[in-house]
């Protein structure tokens, strides 16, 4: 019986007559380099050289359904599976040509897609071959894949795919599409979440502009953009709402977070009561963050004469982004396309869906003419889904030695995924003010052991007897969902932390205190690698720290530990980050280093700058100055150490920084300043505060 798996070829791989393979993968560029690893993947399981793989973006109507791309899964999980399916067309390939020359395809070698008889006596190639290949055929598991030592292309820094365009400017981005007829369109935001439009007086506005409402849903679309920009802020001058959602108290979040109701989930369920040793106890929090991408939200979309609806999105998800459309809409499915278009960076679920549907229901009024939706700057920074608030408990007894003998940890936060279409909701912004929309229930958390909240709450280390709960937030007025690792990034940042302050206890070396609660051959590599290149037992200037990090993110990926060196005197400065890396095999190692060091650039400016503001009635932080993130002149100079592990599988990157940075950078202002400051972000003024709290002790 012949072995099949459900993947058929051409969904994947077709190869044009020029001999180019043309790859699909479902997943999208998000600026991360994913189609490159994934070009790199093709290129030796067909035996194609670089120039001869042209990725293709995700589209609904053309290619396989990836999911969404998140959670550093992309390479993992379906990087097996292209392998597969052009291992598969290689040997169709082969076995047409061994057909026609009436040889064993033992007989035949190839090169960047030309094929030959070992005597070179006979000469073919891929695209003279394709025409006579069907490859509407599932792939057999039964065909060998390479292995790691044959591989040429994965595991080499080869060059982005995607940024020669963007580096040349050329048209690469939603923004810049531009199809024909196209009209551009606003959305009215209402003044606060959940308020109700009440009535929108008469105003005179262009005659080619035209308005739009549906429930509480109001909107401008008109040829001019500049006209529909001015259109929008008449119409929201004009407009009244009824508003009645109280914000929580910015400045006391962690009550907000623990008041509940909860959904509470036992991550690990040991029993660490009565255990030997002196009691440490701390408590840590983050507020509310922001995606902050160099550019808001974009999407267009057209409806067809036919009633078909095209869609242009930067969705990290497509396939659901349609699906959501088609439900809330009451629209036959088939009846959608959507089609990935590139945006500026994407760290999770930011407004690209909300963007995209808002051009859905503008376009809805304007049959046949494409409408482009482009969100401010102060939409995207207010009404974009937040990485939750997060507030964490821990406790823990140690013996004379300091060796930790019961860990308690409980951790609070919002749920980390509003998706489209999660907890069978639409996950949509406008979908709640339309005509009988109602406001979406809180948002929702992976299972375990990926997990949201509880995500990265299990130490890597040996700590005795264990209890860690996760505390899920059931009712809130402000949408958060997935940002870049989700609660890993908080659960790293407090249990590092919390390291810390047990080696201080103990009078132990950080870095030596780790190692002896660590039995993880791996995890023990990335510290002793980081600790060496940042010369972790050297001595630092005066009102300088150095400070360390550690997580395996999501306890099953990418290793990373990360050494800080931080300078403290009229305001905190990181100056150096040391990363080392264990992501498995690294397809493309430059690119890790890409995904590392923007990782930690990121965590770093969460670290040290970023947190949402808001009243008891709207978000304030919507622009650059209420809203501050990291600087070009304040970026840390960084060294990525990669251990590259060709016979390991490929895990991802592109989170497993986020944590371990934040960990590190806090711990260094402790050694610098000897305070301790547990509330992010680390600025100034907590540092102040910190030093008041320590001199009040």
């Amino acid at each position: 019986m012949t072995d099949t798996f459900e993947l058929v070829l051409s969904d994947w791989v077709t190869i044009t007559e020029d001999g180019i393979a043309e790859v699909r993968v479902g997943k999208v560029e998000l600026g991360q380099g994913v189609l490159t690893a994934f070009g790199q993947l093709a290129a030796d399981e067909l035996d194609l050289g670089m120039a001869r793989i042209r990725m293709l973006p995700a589209d609904t109507g053309r290619g396989p359904d990836g999911g969404v791309t998140a959670g550093s899964l992309s390479l993992s999980t379906s990087g097996p599976k292209l392998r597969l399916v052009c291992a598969n067309v290689r040997a169709l390939l082969l076995a047409e040509a061994a057909r026609r020359w009436q040889v064993d395809v033992d007989a035949l070698e190839v090169a960047d897609g030309r094929i030959q008889t070992t005597d070179g006596t006979r000469q073919t190639t891929y695209g003279e071959l394709s025409g006579s290949v069907d490859l509407d055929v599932e792939a057999r598991t039964d065909v060998p894949t390479k292995p790691a030592a044959d591989m040429l292309v994965a595991g080499t820094d080869v060059a982005r795919l995607d940024l020669p365009d963007k580096i040349a400017g050329r048209p690469r981005f939603i923004t810049d599409l531009r199809l024909p007829g196209l009209l551009f369109g606003r959305v009215v935001r209402p003044p606060s979440p959940g308020a109700r439009l009440l009535r929108v007086d008469d105003i005179a506005l262009p005659p080619d502009v035209r308005v739009v409402r549906d429930g509480s849903f109001l909107g401008v679309v008109g040829d001019d953009e500049a006209a529909v920009v001015r259109a929008a802020e008449q119409l929201r001058q004009a407009s009244g709402w009824e508003e009645t959602t109280k914000l929580p108290d910015e400045d006391d979040l962690v009550s907000f977070l623990k008041r509940g109701p909860h959904e509470t989930v036992p991550v690990v369920a040991e029993n660490p009561a009565g255990a030997a040793g002196k009691r440490l106890r701390a408590q840590y929090s983050r507020p509310f963050l922001a995606h902050a991408s160099m550019a808001p939200s974009c999407g267009v979309a057209r409806w067809g004469s036919d009633g078909t609806i095209s869609v242009w999105s930067h969705s990290q998800g497509i396939h659901r982004l349609r699906e959501v459309i088609a439900a809330t809409l009451g629209l036959d499915v088939a009846a959608i396309n959507v089609q990935h278009v590139e945006n500026a960076g994407c760290y999770g679920h930011n407004a690209a869906d909300d963007a995209a549907f808002d051009a859905v229901l503008l376009a809805r009024a304007v049959p046949t003419r494409p409408v482009q939706v482009l969100w401010s700057r102060q939409d995207e920074l207010s009404w974009s889904p937040f990485g939750s608030a997060m507030a964490v408990d821990v406790e823990a007894s140690i013996d004379d030695t300091g060796a930790v003998q019961s860990w308690t940890y409980d951790v609070f936060s919002q749920g980390h995924i509003s998706r489209p279409g999660y907890a069978g909701a639409a996950g949509l912004l406008a979908g709640a003010y339309l005509a009988g929309g109602t406001q979406p229930p809180a948002a929702t958390d992976p299972p375990l052991p990926a997990a949201g909240t509880a995500r990265n709450a299990i130490p890597s280390y040996h700590l005795g007897n264990r209890r860690i709960t996760a505390h899920r937030l059931l009712e809130t007025p402000i949408r958060s969902s997935a940002l870049r690792s989700l609660g890993a990034f908080m659960n790293v940042f407090a249990i590092e932390s919390f390291m810390d302050e047990l080696a201080a206890e103990a009078g132990r070396d950080p870095l030596e205190y780790r190692l002896a609660h660590l039995t993880d051959e791996r995890a023990r590599q990335v510290l002793e690698t980081a600790a060496a290149a940042a010369g972790w037992h050297d001595s630092t200037p005066p009102e300088t720290g150095r400070g360390i990090g550690f997580a395996r993110y999501k306890g099953m990926g990418a290793y990373c530990a990360v050494v800080a060196e931080v300078a403290a005197e009229h305001d905190i400065r990181v100056r150096k980050l040391t990363i080392a890396v264990d992501a498995g095999f690294a397809v493309n190692p430059d690119g890790v280093r890409n995904q590392i060091e923007g990782g930690a650039i990121q965590a770093t400016s969460w670290t040290l700058k970023e947190r949402v503001r808001f009243d008891n009635r709207r978000i304030t932080s919507d622009d650059w100055e209420s809203y501050p993130i990291l600087r070009f002149s304040e970026i840390p100079h960084i060294n990525v150490e990669l251990i590259q592990r060709p016979d390991t599988p490929i895990v991802g990157a592109g989170e497993a920084a986020q944590g371990p940075t934040a960990a590190a950078i806090a711990n260094a202002v402790t050694n610098a300043i000897e305070v301790r400051v547990r509330d992010l972000p680390i600025t100034t003024e907590a540092v102040l505060t910190a030093i008041e709290s320590s001199d009040a002790r």
